[in-house]
């Protein structure tokens, strides 16, 4: 359906006419010479889809911002934007421009004027008579008060989202409070800030075409070398909701797609969270502020809210200062013009359902014949898979089997010589032993004789010791006697002397 959907477009631009040089092309990366609005010259990664139109918002022969579009919620998804070198001048006139995609516009072109010029208007972007609404006004994205120089250029249709008037009053005096107070002054008078401003679409439309944010969002990133920061600030569409102040990692957390705002989260690693922490007390203070102005309503005159609010809300141009001639020739050439636009929108749908029928068809017969190529080239090469496989297998399956045959025929082998061994194990022993048992015999008689010489040697020297000890202790007592009895004879006989 994707390719269906670029045919369908280019037929469409095709009779519209050739894009203007504003539009950066899908090939080209970033928003070319509007990349000077982006921090590192690099815009969000992930916000850009298939129905988004990148555009170059160009004014007075110069890039103004840069503006990521969406063709079908006919509205923008972000526009980027740098900080104002000096306070904004006096306030500009609402002359609502365009800038539709399909056009051959070189700029913002007033819309009056592009009616007349540019055809199928407004089946790309919105126009001013979406926003015949008493509850619902053009909200800009980047706000006219924040604008230094040609504060005309954001009053480009691209750049207007749907907002009650009491939200866009509230938003617009946060923005200006928030840059006023602490943005601005905490990042060298806004040298090196960069904002990008955001509407995140819900489920709801204006008159059926433009679609309703359900919250709107700013990022903001100071550049400034050695006190960098980067901020996020959510409001919601909702009646008593205050403005929020996130991370910008949060704040990518609640944007469709999980996109990355800047690059390297701005320089996350050399953020001052000392300038950041002064930039919450203010945050603070404007919430403290806006609860104030909420509690107030209620008892206010809706005269004097209005009278307050007026100098930051885009004026509203009188019906009196209209020409005579411009609304004479607007009521004369509206309806011929609507009726041209009827046409065009029924062609258009009618040639957009021709291709789209064209495209189903032949789609329908390229995906049979893609599949039946398919399942043919799947057969064919999974059969020679097989048969190749089987093929290779047998020199495969032929060694093992003979790998096999050959363990089994070792094991039979190694069986019978340990039988046999086993066998024959009894008998060599018994032979053994009885042809050594001669030699151990003889070997040991002359041991044996040896010992009994020894034993008889031993034996008969003992007996002579014995005898001789005997002996001895005889004669020795013999002597002992013999010795007294002399010695008393011999005394014997010298007393009778």
């Amino acid at each position: 359906m994707r390719a269906a959907r670029w045919l369908a477009l280019g037929g469409l631009l095709a009779l519209a006419g050739p894009l203007d040089g504003r539009l950066v092309g899908p090939e080209e990366a970033g928003f070319g010479e509007c990349d000077r609005f982006f921090y590192a010259g690099t815009p969000p990664a992930g916000l850009e889809a298939a129905a988004h139109l990148k555009v170059c918002q160009r004014f007075g022969g110069a890039e103004r911002f840069a503006t990521l579009y969406s063709g079908r919620a006919r509205a923008p998804v972000f526009s980027a934007f740098r900080a104002p070198a000096r306070p904004p001048a006096a306030r500009a006139e609402p002359r609502w421009l365009i800038d539709d995609p399909t056009s051959t516009l070189g700029e913002l072109t007033d819309e009056a004027d592009a009616i007349s010029s540019v055809n199928s208007l407004g089946s790309k972007q919105a126009l001013s008579t979406d926003y015949v609404d008493p509850d619902y006004q053009r909200g800009q994205l980047y706000p006219f008060s924040l604008s230094s120089d040609f504060r005309e250029a954001t009053f480009a249709l691209t750049n207007a989202v749907p907002m009650s008037p009491s939200f866009q009053e509230r938003w617009y005096t946060n923005l200006r409070s928030l840059m006023e107070r602490a943005l601005t002054p905490q990042c060298g008078n806004g040298e090196d800030l960069y904002l990008i401003a955001g509407a995140v679409p819900s489920d709801r439309r204006l008159q059926d075409r433009v679609t309703i944010p359900a919250f709107v969002w700013l990022a903001a990133c100071c550049a400034m070398p050695g006190g960098g920061w980067a901020m996020g600030f959510v409001q919601h569409t909702r009646d008593g909701d205050i403005i929020e102040d996130v991370m910008v990692k949060e704040l990518e957390k609640l944007l469709p797609s999980n996109p990355q705002l800047f690059q390297d989260n701005c320089g996350e690693t050399e953020q001052d969270t000392e300038r950041m922490k002064k930039i919450l007390e203010v945050v603070n203070q404007v919430q403290d502020e806006e609860r104030t102005v909420l509690s107030k309503e209620d008892t206010r005159p809706l005269s004097s809210m209005t009278s307050e609010g007026s100098a930051l809300l885009p004026p509203e141009a009188p019906e009196e200062r209209r020409s005579f001639l411009g609304r004479l020739m607007g009521f004369i050439t509206t309806p011929v013009i609507r009726l041209f636009q009827l046409l065009y929108y029924v062609a258009v749908g009618i040639l957009k359902n021709i291709i789209y029928f064209l495209w189903f068809v032949t789609k329908q017969v390229i995906n049979g014949i893609e599949n039946c190529l398919y399942r043919l080239g799947s057969a064919t090469i999974s059969y020679f898979l097989a048969i190749g496989e089987e093929l290779a297998s047998i020199p495969w399956k032929v060694l093992k089997v003979m790998v096999k045959i050959i363990r089994a025929v070792l094991r039979i082998l190694c069986c019978l010589l340990k039988a046999v061994c086993r066998i024959l194990g009894i008998p060599v022993r018994v032979l053994v032993d009885v042809a050594t048992f001669p030699m151990h015999t003889i070997g040991a008689v002359p041991i044996v004789c040896k010992d009994i010489a020894v034993g008889l040697g031993g034996t008969i020297s003992l007996l002579f010791d014995t005898a001789f000890g005997t002996m001895g202790g005889v004669f020795q007592v013999i002597f002992s006697i013999c010795k007294k009895i002399g010695y008393r004879v011999t005394f014997d006989n010298s007393g009778e002397l």
